[in-house]
Protein backbone atom coordinates (compact mmCIF):
# COMPACT_ATOMS: atom_id res chain seq x y z
CA UNK A 1 0.00 0.00 0.00
CA UNK A 2 2.28 2.78 -1.23
CA UNK A 3 1.72 6.11 0.47
CA UNK A 4 2.35 8.96 -1.96
CA UNK A 5 1.67 12.07 0.10
CA UNK A 6 0.75 13.24 3.55
CA UNK A 7 -1.05 16.58 3.45
CA UNK A 8 -2.39 18.10 6.68
CA UNK A 9 -3.20 14.68 8.13
CA UNK A 10 -4.69 13.36 4.90
CA UNK A 11 -2.95 10.31 3.43
CA UNK A 12 -2.95 9.95 -0.38
CA UNK A 13 -2.11 6.42 -1.49
CA UNK A 14 -2.50 3.53 -3.91
CA UNK A 15 -3.58 0.09 -2.83
CA UNK A 16 -1.01 -2.46 -4.01
CA UNK A 17 -3.59 -4.45 -6.01
CA UNK A 18 -5.07 -1.51 -7.97
CA UNK A 19 -6.53 -1.56 -11.45
CA UNK A 20 -7.04 1.01 -14.18
CA UNK A 21 -8.07 3.76 -14.55
CA UNK A 22 -5.36 5.66 -12.70
CA UNK A 23 -6.69 6.62 -9.28
CA UNK A 24 -5.63 7.41 -5.72
CA UNK A 25 -7.33 7.12 -2.39
CA UNK A 26 -7.48 9.91 0.16
CA UNK A 27 -7.79 8.67 3.75
CA UNK A 28 -8.30 10.51 6.99
CA UNK A 29 -8.89 8.32 10.04
CA UNK A 30 -11.72 5.95 9.00
CA UNK A 31 -12.97 8.13 6.13
CA UNK A 32 -11.92 7.61 2.53
CA UNK A 33 -12.63 8.98 -0.95
CA UNK A 34 -11.17 8.26 -4.36
CA UNK A 35 -9.90 10.42 -7.23
CA UNK A 36 -9.87 8.94 -10.72
CA UNK A 37 -7.51 10.69 -13.14
CA UNK A 38 -8.71 10.37 -16.73
CA UNK A 39 -5.88 10.54 -19.26
CA UNK A 40 -6.66 11.00 -22.96
CA UNK A 41 -3.82 11.00 -25.51
CA UNK A 42 -1.27 11.51 -22.77
CA UNK A 43 -3.05 14.55 -21.29
CA UNK A 44 -5.13 14.78 -18.12
CA UNK A 45 -8.67 15.32 -19.35
CA UNK A 46 -10.63 15.08 -16.12
CA UNK A 47 -10.46 14.21 -12.43
CA UNK A 48 -13.50 12.43 -10.95
CA UNK A 49 -14.01 12.23 -7.19
CA UNK A 50 -16.10 9.40 -5.78
CA UNK A 51 -16.92 7.68 -2.50
CA UNK A 52 -15.40 4.31 -1.61
CA UNK A 53 -17.85 1.48 -0.99
CA UNK A 54 -18.05 0.51 2.67
CA UNK A 55 -16.27 3.64 3.91
CA UNK A 56 -17.55 6.97 5.12
CA UNK A 57 -16.49 9.71 2.66
CA UNK A 58 -14.02 12.42 3.57
CA UNK A 59 -15.50 15.38 5.45
CA UNK A 60 -15.75 18.74 3.62
CA UNK A 61 -12.40 20.15 4.77
CA UNK A 62 -10.61 16.84 4.13
CA UNK A 63 -12.20 16.62 0.68
CA UNK A 64 -11.08 20.16 -0.11
CA UNK A 65 -7.49 19.21 0.81
CA UNK A 66 -7.77 16.02 -1.27
CA UNK A 67 -9.04 17.92 -4.33
CA UNK A 68 -6.35 20.58 -3.83
CA UNK A 69 -3.55 18.04 -3.75
CA UNK A 70 -4.78 15.84 -6.59
CA UNK A 71 -5.40 18.84 -8.85
CA UNK A 72 -1.93 20.26 -8.14
CA UNK A 73 -0.10 16.93 -8.45
CA UNK A 74 -2.17 14.98 -11.03
CA UNK A 75 0.65 14.66 -13.56
CA UNK A 76 3.04 13.51 -10.84
CA UNK A 77 0.46 10.98 -9.58
CA UNK A 78 0.13 9.50 -13.08
CA UNK A 79 3.92 9.20 -13.23
CA UNK A 80 4.00 7.45 -9.86
CA UNK A 81 1.23 5.09 -11.02
CA UNK A 82 3.30 4.13 -14.07
CA UNK A 83 6.45 3.72 -11.96
CA UNK A 84 4.72 1.49 -9.42
CA UNK A 85 2.23 -0.57 -11.46
CA UNK A 86 3.93 -0.73 -14.88
CA UNK A 87 7.65 -0.43 -14.18
CA UNK A 88 7.47 -2.02 -10.70
CA UNK A 89 9.61 0.69 -9.14
CA UNK A 90 9.17 1.88 -5.56
CA UNK A 91 7.61 5.30 -5.08
CA UNK A 92 8.77 7.79 -2.51
CA UNK A 93 6.35 9.31 -0.04
CA UNK A 94 6.31 13.06 0.43
CA UNK A 95 5.06 15.07 3.40
CA UNK A 96 3.69 18.43 2.29
CA UNK A 97 3.50 21.05 5.03
CA UNK A 98 2.46 24.11 3.01
CA UNK A 99 -0.90 24.71 1.35
CA UNK A 100 -1.01 24.01 -2.36
CA UNK A 101 -2.99 26.47 -4.41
Amino acid sequence: MPKLYEYFGLIIMFYANEHEPVHVHGKFQERESRAEIIVVNGEIAEIRYTDVAGRAPLANTEMRYFEELVSARATEIVGKWIDFFVLHKPVKSERITRRLK
